[in-house]
């Protein structure tokens, strides 16, 4: 069953959103058709707000909406230990456990050959640079336990080793194969604990 011209297309434009199918984004779209007027202003504005006025920090690479982002300008973290994570969500589960301790580097990504995603297709480069510029202590590698994290765990390993830094590696206690974002805080906050010296 096909629909009028815009309840159509705004049934498509949900569709590309990760895990609606045409189901869901018909009963979203029909949600929104009833919806009073106040909340359709407000979703609007809230989704071009994030388009705007969201942008990378210089320092982590975190999202953000002031430059550098409130982590990094934070007195209270260890300036001498950055955690490195592949995403801004990443990042949040690991903070989630251990608050108000790390200072950060996102990657954006890993390593993956596959898919064509080399080093400098991640921010490995700028880790490197901000080490260096920081004079960073150490280093903990909270990329994911699965091949590309690992691959990608090795490379910063191998690429920091001139450098007077100490390396670490989450310790096990995430599954092999897992992701991060869907590990229980506790579960990270034991990883970071016994972390290993790569």
């Amino acid at each position: 069953m096909y629909y009028p011209g815009p309840i159509e297309r705004l049934i498509e434009n949900l569709t590309k959103l990760p895990g609606i199918g045409r189901k869901t984004a018909t009963r979203l779209t029909f949600f929104l058709l009833n919806s009073k007027g106040f909340y359709i202003s407000e979703l609007s504005e809230s989704l071009l707000d994030v388009k705007e006025k969201i942008k990378l920090c210089s320092v982590c690479f975190n999202i953000t909406d002031v430059d550098p982002c409130v982590i990094c300008t934070d007195p209270r973290r260890d300036r001498s230990i950055i955690c490195v994570v592949e995403e801004s969500s990443h990042m949040m589960v690991v903070e989630s456990a251990n608050p108000g301790h790390y200072k950060y580097h996102i990657l954006h990504g890993v390593i993956n050959p596959i898919e064509g995603i080399g080093p400098d297709d991640v921010r490995i480069k700028e880790l490197h640079e901000r080490i260096i510029r920081e004079e960073i202590k150490e280093v903990i590698i909270a990329t994911n336990p699965n091949i590309e994290g690992n691959t990608t765990a090795h490379y910063i390993s191998e690429i920091l080793k001139s450098l007077d830094v100490r390396i670490t590696r989450i310790a096990s206690g995430i599954p092999v194969g897992g992701d991060i974002v869907y590990i229980d805080p506790l579960t990270i906050k034991s990883s970071i604990d016994n972390r290993k010296n790569l």
